[in-house]
């Protein structure tokens, strides 16, 4: 990966080599930790950070799931983002704010451990490939399920959600696809290892409820305003399987992945097998924002 100067660890801004945790943290036996993944654009108008608010508030909320008390407020966490971008001279990059648990305990007990926070920004491009946001990629229906509703709370961006989310990742990797789609427990369409789904037929947009066992994803969201203010209809529903082979259009998103289109899925081929017409318009109004700094949402936060 590309490393940057600083990294924000309680507190401080220290180099990137001296960001360490003790073996005996929490963290590292029991993925005790709570994380966000954003992006910060180079836009027309200068550099600008996409959904800061929602993210921070994301990461407050799924620490109180787990019972973590984060010893910043969100204007600390917001403006210690703010500084980590300045301090690695960024004018675009990735950013990680995690909080996890450190030394103290190490049983699954976890009160008595330390609440750790750090913050890292480092350059990133598109996260499924450089042309994948015309071409599309190649995806798999994996073996592997999301895991049912009560087990893990899916709504909580937490480390240990992503030993599943891994095992998918691989599986989709070694069979030669980018990704793989998880199906929810009851066999219905869940979402990716690290991505939402729309599902494109007749003109009509269909993405798989909240409850499904999905990270309700601030780009699914962005995009479900978008389709609505251009008129196409968007259903959250359940997404049979089969439906996946005879979609017009079938595309991903995500912080890092944006609006990725499918080319094809489990080798059926989807639509024209390139960027659909309804996954085209809703990219232009995204990356629009993005790009130009023209935001009539208030998602962007200039930095």
């Amino acid at each position: 990966m590309n490393k940057s100067l600083k990294i924000w660890m309680n507190g401080e801004l220290i180099d990137w080599n001296d960001a360490k945790i003790h073996i005996l943290s929490h963290v590292v036996h029991y993925g005790s930790s709570i994380f966000e993944g954003i992006r910060c654009y180079e836009t027309a108008k200068g550099s600008a950070i996409l959904f800061l608010d929602e993210h921070i508030r994301r990461l407050r909320d799924s620490s109180k799931i787990y019972r973590i008390e984060i010893p910043y407020s969100e204007k600390e966490l917001k403006d210690a983002v703010i500084s980590t971008i300045h301090a690695n001279s960024h004018k675009s990059c990735y950013i990680r704010p995690i909080v996890y648990r450190g030394q103290g305990a190490l049983g699954v007990n976890p009160h008595r451990a330390s609440i750790e926070v750090s913050i890292a920004t480092w350059e990133w491009g598109t996260y499924l490939g450089d042309d994948v946001l015309e071409t599309g990629v190649d995806v798999r229906v994996s073996s592997w399920n999301r895991v049912a509703p009560n087990t893990l709370p899916s709504w909580a961006k937490a480390g240990g959600n992503y030993l599943n989310s891994q095992l998918i990742k691989m599986e989709a990797l070694m069979d030669n696809y980018a990704e793989g789609l998880a199906l929810d427990v009851n066999g219905y369409v869940s979402e990716g290892s690290g991505e939402n789904i729309f599902v494109v037929r007749d003109g009509i947009i269909h993405t798989p409820m909240s409850g499904q066992s999905i990270l309700p994803g601030f780009t699914r969201q962005a995009v479900m305003h978008i389709a609505g203010e251009l008129g196409y209809e968007v259903k959250e529903t359940m997404i049979p399987r089969e439906a996946l082979y005879v979609a017009d259009e079938v595309f991903l998103t995500g912080t890092a992945a944006e609006i990725t289109p499918v080319r094809s899925i489990d080798k059926y081929p989807i639509g024209d097998e390139k960027r659909g017409p309804v996954t085209e318009a809703l990219q232009h109004h995204y990356l629009k924002i993005v790009q130009t700094g023209e935001d009539p949402y208030n998602w962007l936060t200039f930095i």
